[in-house]
């Protein structure tokens, strides 16, 4: 009697393993399966409906209607085309995410900027800017195609993608150009060209507002294109001064510059003497080990090294030395889009020059 209660004991606690191991393995099976679908849903979702908010799902969702907004250049896009593109994460920032893909439907490149819903105005509150963008045509600037807006309100624009990359990332590749004096020259006039059409050649007057060698994309001849300009005509008053206040951790903000809604052509002269010394320098404009200066602020340590006579500590010496070995005209070329470079990074505004000064002063350096 004694030894089949002990099987009988033996059997239910069998029989109850049994049941909580098939029990653990449903509900196991059931959680891979749930997080299986949530990751194949996550994939899609920058593309498609705008789900790198970037907010944990704290941002206030409101409908807004489909829309795809075409300029030049674009006329043949279509809303599926831009949505089914398989998408390559090229850029992050706290305002958006940059993406490389391709149009299956023409098999070109392109470059498309998500930017979040709690970061904008709605559209029609943003369209006029967005027109205003979509029809600046130049040969130095990156061009919108288009704008699609999503049912939740996000936003993503097209521009054609360069595969040769942006500026910062040339100088720090280490390639023998970056060290060519004639590079520099080229890269300097086509910037300052493309800055002035915004300043100067446009009805109505851009700043650009985020300039930076980042923000300076090459082609294959080593032509500068500006891209972000304009950004914070459609950024909200939070996300633009976000985008200003990395400006100034990475040494391009003016220091008259406070709000970005304060940004202005003179302003953008600053940046693009940051940008100049930039490549002269081969130094990021905040660079702790420059000359073991106590100024991190490099547009500051060689404005001290010019008071103390020495100009010929400043370049990248690769570059001095090819121009001293070409011709003395280059070195005393050098020299002048230095002094020209620290002229727009002047502390006060009313002294820098303006676009036009700036071409016309660099033109002159290369016809010597």
């Amino acid at each position: 009697m004694e030894k089949r209660h002990k099987i009988e004991l033996l059997l239910g606690l069998l029989c109850s393993f049994l049941f909580l191991l098939l029990f653990l393995l449903l509900a196991l099976s059931y959680f891979f399966r749930k997080r299986l679908r949530c990751r194949g849903r996550t994939k899609k979702e920058p593309l498609e409906a705008g789900g790198d908010s970037g907010g944990g799902g704290a941002e206030e969702e409101h409908s807004e209607a489909e829309e795809l907004v075409r300029f030049a250049g674009g006329e043949s896009l279509t809303v599926h085309d831009i949505l089914d593109a398989p998408g390559e994460v090229v850029g992050k920032s706290s305002y958006g995410t940059l993406y490389r893909a391709s149009l299956e439907r023409s098999g070109s490149v392109v470059l498309l900027r998500f930017l979040r819903p709690a970061c904008v105005g709605g559209t029609e509150e943003v369209l006029p800017a967005v027109r205003a963008l979509g029809a600046v045509r130049n040969p130095n600037l990156v061009p919108l195609r288009a704008m699609y807006v999503g049912p939740r309100g996000e936003k993503l624009f097209v521009h054609p993608f360069f595969a040769a990359g942006s500026l910062k990332q040339f100088l720090r590749a280490g390639v023998a150009e970056a060290h060519r004096w004639d590079i520099i020259y080229k890269l300097s006039l086509g910037i300052a060209r493309g800055l002035d059409h915004l300043h100067t050649g446009l009805e109505k007057p851009m700043v650009h507002g985020n300039l930076k060698t980042n923000n300076i994309l090459l082609d294959a001849d080593y032509q500068p294109r500006l891209s972000d300009f304009g950004l914070h005509l459609i950024l909200n008053p939070a996300a633009a001064q976000e985008m200003l206040e990395v400006s100034a951790a990475q040494g391009y903000k003016a220091p008259e510059l406070v709000k970005m809604k304060d940004a202005s052509s003179e302003s953008d002269m600053y940046s693009l003497g940051v940008v100049v010394l930039e490549m002269l320098t081969q130094k990021d404009p905040i660079n702790t080990n420059f000359l073991q200066s106590k100024d991190f602020h490099v547009p500051t340590s060689l404005r001290n090294l010019v008071l103390e006579h020495k100009v010929s500590d400043v370049f990248n010496s690769e570059l001095l030395i090819q121009s001293i070995d070409q011709s003395s005209t280059n070195e005393q070329g050098l020299l002048m889009l230095f002094r020209l470079a620290i002229a727009c990074c002047s502390p006060s505004p009313a002294s820098r020059p303006d676009t036009k000064h700036v071409i016309s002063q660099i033109e002159d350096i290369i016809r010597r």
